[in-house]
C-alpha cells in the first residue's frame, strides 16, 4: 500500500462532505458543475478498478468512500436541478 495514495485520497475526500452539505443546505446548484463530478467519479471508479485486478490493497475502501459522497453530491445536483426548475415555473405563472 502506498501511504502517499491513500494521503491524496483522504485530502481530496476531505473536500467532499463541505461539497456535500453545500448542494444539501443551499438547494441550488451554482459554483457546481455536473461533468467535473462525473469526470471525477470515472477515476474514483478507475482506482477501484485497478485495485480489483492489479493491485488490491486496503486504498480500495478511500477510492469507494471518495466515490459514495461523489454520488451522493451528484444525487443532490440532480435534486437541486428539479426544485429550480420547479421554483421557476412557480416565477412564469405569477
Amino acid at each position: 500500500m502506498s501511504i502517499f495514495e491513500a494521503l491524496m485520497l483522504i485530502c481530496f475526500g476531505a473536500a467532499w462532505p463541505a461539497s456535500i452539505y453545500k448542494s444539501y443546505a443551499s438547494r441550488n446548484n451554482s459554483g457546481k458543475s455536473l461533468w467535473f463530478m462525473v469526470i471525477v467519479l470515472i477515476g474514483y471508479i478507475s482506482g477501484v478498478t485497478h485495485k480489483l485486478l492489479y493491485s488490491y490493497d486496503l486504498v480500495i475502501y478511500l477510492y469507494i468512500l471518495n466515490g459514495l459522497m461523489v454520488s451522493v453530491d451528484i444525487l443532490f445536483y440532480y435534486r437541486n436541478f428539479k426544485i429550480n426548475k420547479k421554483e421557476k415555473n412557480k416565477e412564469v405563472s405569477l
